[in-house]
Formats: structure tokens, sequence, C-alpha cells
């Protein structure tokens, strides 16, 4: 699992430009099932997506479809995570520590 940090580069207005775009590349990866969780950072300089892939690369490739990446207008961070412990809703995303 993955935490996707997004630090905005640009002004906010150039940001809410953007944000159609944006939001239609997020409603496309919860409904492939790769984003679980969303949304922006208080205060207002970026977001956080929670993200399910198959390695860091494939993340990384993902993150560099987000059309505020395309537009010079984001950096993220990608923290990879083991979810050894859920809510019930994650249960299909829990994973065990390699030993």
């Amino acid at each position: 699992m993955f935490i996707l940090e997004l630090t905005y580069t640009a002004p906010l207005e150039r940001i809410d430009a953007l944000l159609p775009a944006h939001v239609a590349w997020l409603e496309q990866h919860y409904a492939s099932g790769a984003f679980l969780a969303s949304g922006r950072k208080v205060p207002r300089d970026g977001g956080v997506i929670v993200a399910v892939a198959e390695s860091r690369a494939a993340v990384e490739a993902l993150a560099a479809t987000d059309p505020f990446v395309r537009a010079g207008a984001t950096e993220y961070r990608i923290t990879e995570f083991v979810p050894t412990t859920t809510g019930p809703e994650l249960a299909p995303h829990r994973q065990t520590l390699p030993s």
C-alpha cells in the first residue's frame, strides 16, 4: 500500500484551473481499484492519496499521469507501507510481514 503526498508547486489559481482534470483522473483510478481514499491537506498546500499497486514502480508511473504533474503544478512524495492492521473495509488489503 502507498501514501501519495502531493505538494503544490503552483499558485492555487492554477491548481483550481486543473482541478476538473485531476478529479476525473482520481475517479478513473477509484474505478480501477487503485485508489482507496484521497483529499486535500490542511492547510491547502497539496493532497494525500491512499493507493494500492503491485509495485513502487507501478505507483510512480501512475502518479506521473496526474494532470497536476503533467502541468508541472505538483510534486509527489510516495511512501510504501505494509498494512498489517486495518479496519474491516480495508481487510482485503491487509498484509503480513515477510519472515
